[in-house]
């Protein structure tokens, strides 16, 4: 399980363990915050294509599917 502080998603670095349209490396390009700081949308940047995608910011924390920084 990776850990991870919604205060850092901003610019943090991501790889997908099962790429999707070639896509495997991507960044954390725009989090939004509620009223309580809690996460509320999370977007990525795939780095190759530029294509955006929002993202459920809990799935982060599955080493499954996410690896932290670029690998």
């Amino acid at each position: 399980m990776n850990q991870i502080n919604p205060k850092k998603l901003l610019n943090s670095k991501w790889t997908a363990t099962e790429p999707r349209n070639k896509e495997k490396h991507f960044i954390v390009t725009e989090v939004e915050f509620d009223e309580q700081l809690n996460v509320v949308r999370c977007v990525v940047e795939a780095v190759m294509s530029k294509r955006e995608t929002v993202v459920d910011w809990r799935r982060f924390k599955d080493a499954s599917i996410w690896k932290l920084g670029w690998v």
